[in-house]
């Protein structure tokens, strides 16, 4: 009788694993459908932060609201513009992710930004957007410092 019980616990212990493991599995898909699923706006800012990372000053200049397009007469002004202007640490990130946005109308929202910068600094950012005949597009961006350490 022993030996039944012990046995009966081995599968009851299998079986929790095996429960275990596939919840696991599904919480894992869960997060990464979650991470694929930027809302439209979201894709707008990942492009321009890429973009400035590379050097890519046309790349981020086409990501630029109608006003920053007729302010600057280039690429290379808008790009020298948002260095001198104290934004290198968004060029300079190692990573970034969003927090809160706030839909503000049908074609405006405000979306919170997280950046670990190159000297492990913690940077947040308010990326302001709307939604433009060649689609959404950055109005503004407010950064400041936040307190602790990125890894």
């Amino acid at each position: 009788m022993r030996l039944f019980v012990t046995g009966v616990r081995l599968v009851l212990v299998g079986l929790l694993a095996a429960f275990l493991m596939i919840g696991m599995a599904a919480r894992a898909e869960d997060q990464a459908s979650e991470a694929a699923a930027l809302e439209p706006w979201q894709s707008v800012i990942t492009s321009q932060i890429e973009a400035f990372r590379s050097k890519d000053a046309a790349g981020a200049f086409s990501y630029a609201g109608a006003g920053f397009q007729v302010t600057f007469p280039s690429a290379e002004a808008f790009f020298n513009a948002i260095v001198t202007a104290g934004y290198a640490p968004i060029m300079e990130s190692r990573s970034h992710s969003f927090g809160k946005f706030q839909k503000l109308g049908d074609k405006a929202v405000a979306q919170e930004v997280k950046f670990v910068g190159n000297d492990q600094g913690l940077y947040s950012a308010i990326y302001m957007l709307a939604e433009e005949a060649n689609g959404w597009r950055v109005q503004g961006v407010q950064l400041a410092k936040a307190a602790g350490v990125g890894i």
